[in-house]
């Protein structure tokens, strides 16, 4: 397999990424032939899926917005995957140009990518690293660099933790990032999940098996598994609901049903 100019050296192309599959859902072009069966397989199962990316990535769209009209302009975003239209610095620093963002990821596609697309803006960096390892994150220089934790900061964990499973303790996770962050930040999540929507529990096991054997557990969590993640945070109106039902820019009548596939929502620390 011919190895890509922007794939970086010692990558196994023929090994699935979550952020590939999710770049190749959106319509990007930093996928390979693996990533893309991945994908196929998965869509095979749940053809819309993605339209729910499409929908993920137009609530954190939202969110970020929200953000700032809060006064928050510093955001920590895990899992940023590979940047597409509309990214969180994009949308930030068109709200408010002195926005600050740092983003997280431990794909090297990605973070190649990011680095790319980041040059010249002195606002906005990429770090390579594991939400998995928290600590790394908030002590690492990008964060030193970027963020003042004295003040309120957003943090984004948009379509990530359905990949933590619980033997990662992602509670714990979640727990030891928002303990790092000051009163009045804010937390805005997405999360898969079979229950709610018009995903069957069956689906959604044909799904997690794709994830599986691209070596990338994939793990459907309740709403009320999800809720908890927001310990420590009080939920701001609507609460934790659909993607679309998150503060919508304009009624939802017309939306696919299959957009209204697992959870969103944005919480504050008191």
């Amino acid at each position: 397999m011919e190895r890509p100019s922007w794939a970086p050296q010692g990558i196994d192309l023929s090994v699935p990424s979550v952020s590939r599959i999710y770049d190749y859902y959106l319509g990007g072009s930093h996928n390979f032939e693996a990533d893309r069966e991945a994908a196929r397989r998965a869509m095979e199962i749940m053809p819309g899926l993605p339209k729910i990316m499409q929908a993920n990535r137009a609530f954190m769209r939202r969110a970020v917005r929200y953000a700032v009209g809060e006064g928050i302009t510093q955001f920590l975003d895990i899992g940023s995957g590979i940047p597409t239209f509309g990214n969180v610095h994009e949308v930030a620093q068109a709200a408010a140009p002195e926005a600050r963002i740092v983003y997280v990821d431990n794909d090297p596609v990605a973070v190649a990518h990011s680095r790319a697309v980041l040059e010249g803006n002195d606002s906005a960096v990429i770090a390579a690293a594991d939400l998995r390892r928290p600590a790394d994150i908030l002590s690492g220089p990008e964060a030193g660099e970027m963020l003042d934790l004295g003040k309120p900061v957003a943090l984004l964990l948009v379509a990530v933790l359905h990949f933590l499973t619980e033997d990662d303790r992602p509670e714990r996770i979640v727990a030891e990032l928002r303990d790092a962050l000051p009163p009045g930040s804010l937390m805005a999540l997405t999360h898969a999940s079979t229950e709610g929507g018009p995903l069957t529990p069956q689906q959604g096991d044909g799904v997690e098996g794709v994830y599986r054997q691209a070596a990338s557990p994939l793990v459907m969590r309740s709403r009320a598994e999800v809720a908890r993640f927001f310990d420590g945070f009080e939920l701001v109106e609507p609460g934790l609901v659909s993607m679309p039902d998150w503060r919508p820019d304009t009624p939802g009548e017309q939306e696919d049903p299959v957009v209204y596939t697992g959870f969103a929502g944005v919480g504050r620390k008191a």
